[in-house]
């Protein structure tokens, strides 16, 4: 068996990465293709087969890092998002209840786990959450508000859509997205209160542009946070094995040095 440091340094190698997130997008591509019929009929054990060749490689990176790392593995969170996305696929039940059959496609998410990148963005997004949780409480306060007011001011001529106060927040929610929400649901309003423009174009002002553009500024200063401290974090391991290198060469020229001091007589 191939020592931990051997393990480690073989799992770390770009080909074997680059590797594994092909076969993630191979196994992807196969459980999208278990959907069809068509394509089950025609070669459906073949499918099966290389999906389960997938996953035994999935379950042979995980032993080989549980072997590399021991207890260090757990204290990382994406290697236990990646035992539990593993985990699930080798359930009893996972061949049998659909439910279980439908997690197998969260298998794609490990190529976050395996990418740099896609690591940074999701980082990037978990710090955010903080930040953004304030902007959503603005966001709710601001939804409460308006669908308060538009129940009062619309709801008897537009029942439909602002009868009662979840169907004014829905109406609201969709107008914020921009969907329809000019010829579908203002100008209709605005045939029975031509002033009804004063009420919608400033919540769209405030929750589309403004509150919108709030969390995805927020996002990218994390993402931002994120990379900044991903490369300190770089420059000060490169830093700290020159140190160790420059070390151990001072030892070794000491100790030379001390070899080559004549005996005293």
């Amino acid at each position: 068996m191939l020592s931990r440091e051997k393990t480690a340094a073989f799992l770390d190698q770009p080909w074997v990465r680059n590797g594994i997130i092909v076969v993630i997008i191979f196994n992807a591509i196969l459980l999208g293709m278990e959907t069809s019929d068509t394509l089950m009929g025609v070669a459906g054990p073949l499918i099966i087969g290389l999906d389960t060749a997938c996953l035994t490689i999935f379950v042979v990176e995980l032993l080989l890092k549980l072997h590399a790392q021991r207890g260090q593995f757990w204290r990382s969170g994406w290697n236990i998002f990646d035992f539990l996305i593993v985990g699930i696929s080798l359930l009893p039940g996972a061949q049998t209840f659909s439910v279980l059959r439908a997690l197998r496609i969260l298998r794609l998410l490990r190529v976050v786990s395996v990418s740099p990148n896609l690591r940074r963005v999701v980082e990037g997004f978990i710090k955010a959450l903080p930040g953004m949780g304030s902007v959503f409480l603005l966001m709710g306060m601001l939804f409460y508000i308006g669908a308060v007011m538009a129940t009062k001011l619309f709801q008897d001529s537009f029942p439909d859509w602002f009868g009662d106060l979840g169907n004014s927040a829905y109406t609201l929610f969709q107008i914020m997205t921009l969907e329809s929400w000019s010829m579908g649901i203002v100008r209709p309003v605005m045939e029975a209160y031509p002033y009804a423009w004063a009420f919608f174009v400033p919540f769209i002002m405030v929750t589309t542009f403004a509150v919108v553009n709030l969390l995805v500024g927020l996002i990218v200063n994390s993402m931002q946070d994120a990379h900044a401290a991903e490369s300190n974090q770089a420059t000060e391991d490169y830093r700290d094995e020159v140190l160790r290198r420059l070390a151990a060469i001072e030892a070794r020229l000491n100790a030379e040095g001390s070899d080559k001091t004549p005996p005293a007589e």
